[in-house]
């Protein structure tokens, strides 16, 4: 009888190796393709500094979405921009601007907040707009806030552990804060790629969004119609109409100088729906949005903002008074 082969396993051996790798590579190529197909590791927004220099930030559509409901939130109940910047910063150090469903005990959400602690159900510290209310809530209590440096501030509502954790997000926090409250205009870009996951689109899905972070009573003061006929209180909607490009949502900003309850004037006011767009386009499918002179368009160099004359691409508004959001259902 021959003995057998002393080359064989060594044979076995090299071609199991050579499968595990490339079932290895197979299973990151994969991955690596439904995060291209879903969005979802995509860093696909970016905030400019107002003034060109210094750093950008960039971000995933998930959390532009956040940030953006953080910011309307806080300024639909009139908090200055400095409640703003200490709520970004604060889940930017919680949970990196994501609504994740998991955390130390029983926290949960974009702030980490506690079900056993007071601050709510399970379901509604899952609801990106409660828990950034709950948090405002909390933090208006905290005697001169404003004036407190940030980190402090943020660990009289949290009580965190790592109390001097949040300092490190303040650059992050601020320059987001100005693109989402609308004091820096134009800074706020997203390549706008559709979620396949996006649960509801078109205009009323803008006009419900509009809505939750927002609030009804922030809408209202507008004077917006649906269809040209005014809507009338306590139900306030951005006016929709169809266009030749698709759907639009309408929505008016007053002009002139006159400031809200959280210290902006109108024009920022309409930057920062107008930018809230933009924050929103991959989960509503949003295609275009236009304001004061100024277009986005989702896909066009990074959707970057353009410069448009008074008839513009689209029929883009140059005059300060409508932010119009065209949707691609």
């Amino acid at each position: 009888m021959s003995e057998p082969s002393p080359t064989r396993p060594k044979r076995r051996g090299r071609l199991f190796r050579f499968a595990a790798a490339l079932l290895v590579l197979c299973g990151v190529a994969a991955y690596l393709v439904v995060q291209y197909v879903t969005g979802g590791g995509a860093r696909g927004c970016t905030v400019l500094p107002a003034s060109g220099d210094g750093a950008s930030y960039e971000f995933t559509p998930e959390q532009a979405v956040n940030a953006a409901t953080i910011a309307a939130v806080g300024t639909g109940r009139g908090m200055p921009e400095r409640a703003v910047t200490i709520a970004l910063a604060t889940a930017l150090q919680e949970s990196g601007l994501r609504n994740i469903e998991h955390g130390d005990r029983d926290s949960l959400g974009l702030f980490q907040q506690r079900p056993s602690q007071g601050w709510g159900t399970e379901r509604q510290i899952m609801d990106p707009a409660y828990a950034a209310g709950i948090f405002y809530a909390h933090l208006d209590k905290v005697p001169n806030y404003t004036d407190l440096p940030l980190t402090v501030a943020a660990q009289r509502v949290q009580r965190s552990g790592y109390p001097e954790a949040y300092a490190k997000h303040e650059p992050d926090a601020t320059l987001l804060a100005d693109a989402l409250t609308g004091r820096a205009a134009a800074t706020l870009t997203c390549d706008g790629r559709p979620q396949r996951t996006a649960s509801a689109t078109g205009p009323d899905a803008v006009r419900a969004a509009l809505v939750r972070d927002f609030g009804r009573d922030a809408l209202q003061e507008t004077g917006a119609e649906v269809g040209g006929t005014p809507v009338p209180s306590p139900s306030p909607s951005p006016s929709v109409t169809a266009t030749a490009h698709g759907r639009t949502v309408t929505v008016p900003v007053p002009q002139g100088t006159k400031t809200d309850a959280s210290g902006r004037d109108e024009r920022a006011r309409g930057w920062q729906l107008a930018q809230w767009a933009v924050a929103n386009s991959s989960a509503l499918h949003i295609d275009r949005v236009s304001y004061a002179g100024r277009e986005w368009t989702a896909g066009s160099d990074g959707g970057v903002w353009a410069t448009v004359s008074s008839t513009g691409a689209g029929g883009a508004e140059k005059s300060v008074g409508t932010v119009r959001i065209v949707t691609g259902q």
